[in-house]
């Protein structure tokens, strides 16, 4: 699981990468949000989350991973598409699936957490 989380952050990277480099180009900024929280919550957490996933097989053992997996994976992109879709198409209607992305992400990485908290050993 911790290199498939490490691969799936490496195409977060190159997505919030792009998206950095067309607000550059376009002289653009409205979608910084969106950039920042790619890069932050997609390359950044799952690259670490994949990192200890990896160092650390016994915390793949427990579900708790399969969650996080999955909220994470599930959330992020609804998140981000419906963030973008407020922020560029200025259409608040996209509110409820930032709400709803943001809490799925959230939950995915409070599992996270408590995975860490619960099955981590010395």
């Amino acid at each position: 699981m911790g290199l498939k989380l490490i691969k799936i952050s490496s195409v977060y990277f190159a997505i919030g990468i792009l998206l950095g480099y067309y607000m550059s180009v376009s002289h653009s900024y409205e979608l910084t949000p969106v950039h920042v929280h790619i890069n932050l919550l997609g390359w950044t957490s799952l690259t670490l989350a994949g990192i200890l996933y990896h160092l650390f097989p016994s915390l793949t053992a427990s579900k708790l991973s399969k969650w996080h997996f999955w909220l994470h994976n599930i959330g992020l992109p609804i998140m981000m598409i419906s963030l973008a879709m407020i922020v560029a198409a200025q259409n608040a209607a996209f509110v409820p699936g930032t709400a709803i992305g943001a809490t799925l992400t959230a939950l995915g990485i409070l599992l996270f957490v408590w995975n860490i908290l619960k099955n981590l050993k010395a």
